[in-house]
């Protein structure tokens, strides 16, 4: 298969990180700190390592820091509703997923209210001046994706960051389509709370996350239970990173994610980045010549997009391309709303939704082209 839907997940996962999987269930299976046998000591080490290796791949101040989650949208829901009180105000951007949207709609019910902040393509100053004008008196957080997972427009979410603490704000970043190519660097950041997918661009296994930490505001823990620390004492351990980590962690998903990052490294993020920035625009400017084909954003550049890119056909629904696309080309998209309704309604497709393309690193200039050559056979 031809895998264009790493904006859902990367595919395939670099050999290290199978490798490090397969180790990690065959030969060091024990419950990380959950027990003074080696293979609990063994199994303990080897998450710290991993615990170091995103501190250090995004500049946090120390390893704990770094509090693993199942998933991105995890991550989100333990800031935001681990941060949100009764008569708090929050502002969110036009084209947040629904990992943001959704828990703060929800949050509404216990008198928690915000605003939407218009995203201008390309016009990072409209932008911020969009975040400025959404904040109030009772604001206490804002929560930005750094880039769009439809359409990669990207937020300029230092910026935003840096203006929510001229105002005391506290700000939570949606890393998940941006993590492993856009440089963050948190120990020169105002970003309060850096929230990943590990199995996205870090090329992780799913089932792998985080929340790194970048102030002295903690937030609530979502669950309590066993950390394998403190277990005489009734309460929740209110160190890190034991305070948000109960029960059994994804021991070889973490284990993986570590070797993702080794992988994301040694490639280099920016030569990621580049090389995915360059299949975009080539796509792009063939897709523009199609006459049967609607393009929703200008050309791809590193400045203003991450390498994702939307479109639809003129005489079929996005499914029915996407479909084809499988079954006949065995080219896998992804189609429809991509659990991001702010989006569409950004971009007036909310009632078609898109096929959207997402490359890799291990994406090429032949698998673009019989992308190309399908969709235009497509009737």
């Amino acid at each position: 298969m031809i895998y264009f839907d790493n904006g859902a997940t990367t595919f395939p996962k670099p050999a290290n990180v199978n490798d490090a999987v397969n180790r990690a269930n065959k030969l060091y299976g024990a419950n990380p700190g959950r027990g003074g046998h080696k293979l609990a000591i063994k199994a303990s080490e080897m998450v710290y390592d991993s615990r170091k290796a995103v501190a250090d791949f995004f500049g946090a101040s120390g390893p704990e820091k770094v509090i693993f989650t199942l998933n991105c949208t995890l991550a989100l829901n333990t800031v935001i509703k681990g941060l949100l009180k009764e008569g708090d105000h929050v502002i969110i951007s036009s084209v947040e997923h629904n990992a943001v949207l959704r828990p703060i709609e929800k949050l509404k019910l216990k008198g928690i209210s915000y605003s939407v902040a218009e995203v201008f393509e390309e016009d990072n100053d409209k932008t911020v001046d969009s975040f400025r004008n959404a904040i109030n008196e009772n604001t206490r957080l804002c929560v930005c994706t750094c880039a769009s997972n439809v359409f990669g427009t990207k937020i300029p979410f230092e910026r935003i960051c840096a203006l929510c603490h001229q105002y005391g704000i506290l700000c939570c970043v949606d890393a998940a389509q941006g993590a492993g190519i856009i440089p963050i660097d948190l120990s020169d950041s105002s970003i309060d709370y850096l929230c990943i997918a590990g199995h996205k661009g870090l090329y992780g296994p799913m089932g792998t996350g985080a929340i790194i930490i970048n102030c002295d505001t903690i937030p609530d823990s979502l669950i309590e239970g066993g950390t394998g620390s403190n277990s005489a004492d009734y309460n929740q351990p209110l160190i890190l990173p034991d305070k948000f980590e109960s029960g059994t962690n994804n021991f070889s998903g973490i284990i993986g994610l570590g070797e993702g990052i080794k992988f994301v490294k040694k490639r280099g993020s920016l030569n990621i980045y580049r090389q995915e920035t360059q299949l975009m625009q080539y796509l792009y400017d063939n897709l523009k010549s199609n006459k049967n084909i609607i393009l929703y954003t200008n050309r791809p550049n590193m400045d203003y997009y991450v390498p994702v890119l939307s479109f639809n056909h003129k005489k079929l629904d996005c499914e029915s391309v996407s479909e084809k696309l499988s079954k006949r080309y065995n080219i896998a998209t992804r189609a429809g709303l991509h659990c991001a309704p702010l989006a569409h309604k950004w971009k007036n497709t909310i009632d078609t939704g898109t096929v959207r393309v997402v490359p890799s690193a291990f994406s090429t200039r032949n698998g673009i082209n019989a992308l190309l050559s399908a969709i235009y056979n497509i009737k």
